[in-house]
């Protein structure tokens, strides 16, 4: 991804935290700049996942002869649909761009079979945000699975459980297969302090479902605040994360998506993939490019510059994400 930086001022980004009022230094600026940005399309083939450059897919590059997806899905993280700040004073009008977005199928490629939400649908945990983006969700064609964030358990989780939590269980965990890969949906927000947690009960689940699968097959674990530590001091990362790894470290493959810090941060130890996405709603800082994480606003008309949609595409053969970002704007 590459931005004409040079029109951006020093003093046009700043952040929306309560107590914070420090600009963001044009430095610290591209530094978050090179964190931003979604737009992945991951298959899985063989059950191994992989990615591609959406815009390149949608400009006739396809996945190379002969080659056959098994199947793709999406992943958005993070409306926020009640937020109503300067950063982005329209999240339910981003949301309609981003599923928009999500239903784009390139040519010679097949619709996603189904989407992830890793979190943060609401702002306030209130019924009217979650009847909003329950709204603007369905116009996705297919299929819905969630996960909450913090902002959806302002109330202990009593209106995310009504409505996206059926079927699953504790605080929201669970797990399905699809054609040959294994999903397991985390809840790592209850009872936060500073940073994710998952709890006892939701380990022992974990390693009962884990239990009895071949080591051979893929996983895909998708929860909103990264179970690795990305940033300790922001709590950006998750408790007893750890433990919840060590039992994954196993497996052949295995991806963990999560949203949460609003930036696109990616790594790999041995097997497992890590990736968390860009927000739908607003951008936050890069680690330490501020005194506080929050809502970071951007120059008018480059919002889109900083938001997405991740689309997931997994090709035989691979074991691990070859990530490539690219924004609402650059897909548009």
């Amino acid at each position: 991804m590459e931005l004409d930086m040079s029109r951006f001022k020093e003093d046009e980004v700043v952040q929306e935290n309560e107590g914070v009022g420090d600009g963001i230094d044009r430095r610290n600026f591209l530094g978050c700049m090179a964190w931003a940005g979604t737009g992945l399309l991951w298959s899985m083939v063989g059950g191994v996942p992989t990615s591609k450059l959406l815009a390149q897919t949608m400009k006739g590059g396809g996945t190379g002869a002969g080659k056959v997806d098994d199947f793709s899905f999406v992943q958005i993280s993070d409306c926020h649909i009640g937020f109503n700040k300067g950063a982005n004073p329209d999240v339910t009008g981003t949301l309609k761009k981003a599923i928009e977005r999500a239903n784009i199928v390139p040519v010679g490629m097949k619709a996603p079979d189904f989407m992830l939400h890793t979190g943060d649908i609401t702002q306030n945990s209130k019924a009217v945000e979650f009847d909003t983006a329950s709204q603007v969700i369905k116009g996705f064609k297919n299929e819905v699975f969630y996960v909450p964030g913090e902002h959806d358990f302002i109330d202990d989780g009593t209106q995310y459980k009504q409505r996206f939590g059926k079927g699953a269980l504790g605080n929201g965990w669970y797990s399905y297969n699809h054609k040959g890969v294994h999903f397991v949906g985390l809840n790592n927000c209850v009872q936060v302090d500073a940073m994710g947690n998952m709890g006892d009960d939701q380990l022992k689940w974990l390693k009962s479902d884990l239990a009895g699968l071949s080591r051979s097959t893929p996983i895909v674990v998708f929860a909103h605040i990264p179970l690795w530590m990305v940033y300790e001091k922001w709590g950006w990362g998750t408790k007893d994360g750890e433990q919840a790894l060590a039992m994954l470290k196993p497996f052949g493959s295995v991806t963990v998506l999560n949203g949460h810090i609003h930036q696109v941060v990616q790594k790999v130890e041995g097997n497992v993939a890590f990736h968390t996405a860009m927000a739908t709603a607003f951008p936050q800082p890069a680690p330490g490019a501020a005194p506080n994480p929050g809502p970071m606003m951007v120059p008018a008309g480059k919002l889109e510059n900083v938001l997405g949609v991740t689309k997931v595409k997994v090709v035989r053969g691979h074991n691990h994400l070859a990530v490539v970002d690219s924004t609402l704007a650059e897909i548009a």
